[in-house]
């Protein structure tokens, strides 16, 4: 695995939210990111039309709250049913989810390298977070295979 150390100006985002607990994430969860696919063509100012994002925030017991969003630009109007998310300026630690690989093992790693590195996952002030690594914000491509996907892996980190 790869890592590379990046910062990422702050940016909007729009598409739908789905928030539960892990037992609650088969079907819902994969619902959700199939609607916000769906109805990615109501999205006028889309930045990047290639890329889904999936921004992961673990302020659930026991769950997350996940928004399946496009990053859009300032003159985006928020459709019917449809949320917003802005994203501040973070620095990130990225790297990369390979078709065939496993998801576990690939996050597994992550953590030790974050273990042994010179930084921490970032967590924002008066947020009770749930995992040790609280935000991930995954960056799929739209056309993937749905069974075995590849992506780019951002989490917000600071120095220890």
């Amino acid at each position: 695995m790869s890592y590379e150390i990046i910062t990422l100006p702050g940016y909007r985002a729009v598409g739908l939210k789905w928030e539960g607990t892990f037992s609650e994430i088969v079907p819902n969860l994969k619902k959700v990111i199939q609607q916000s696919e769906d109805r990615a063509n109501e999205l006028e100012y889309k930045v990047n039309p290639s890329i889904q994002l999936g921004l992961s925030y673990h302020t659930v017991e026991n769950g997350f709250a996940h928004y399946a969003v496009y990053e859009v630009s300032e003159e985006q109007e928020i459709p019917e049913g449809m949320i917003e998310i802005k994203v501040p300026e973070w620095t990130y630690v990225k790297t990369t989810h390979n078709k065939g690989e496993d998801i576990e093992k690939t996050y597994t790693d992550l953590h030790q390298w974050l273990f042994d590195s010179d930084y921490t996952t970032f967590k924002e002030a008066g947020v009770d977070y749930y995992d040790p690594m609280p935000i991930k914000h995954e960056y799929y491509p739209v056309n993937r295979d749905q069974n075995d996907s590849h992506f780019d892996i951002y989490i917000p980190i600071e120095k220890k």
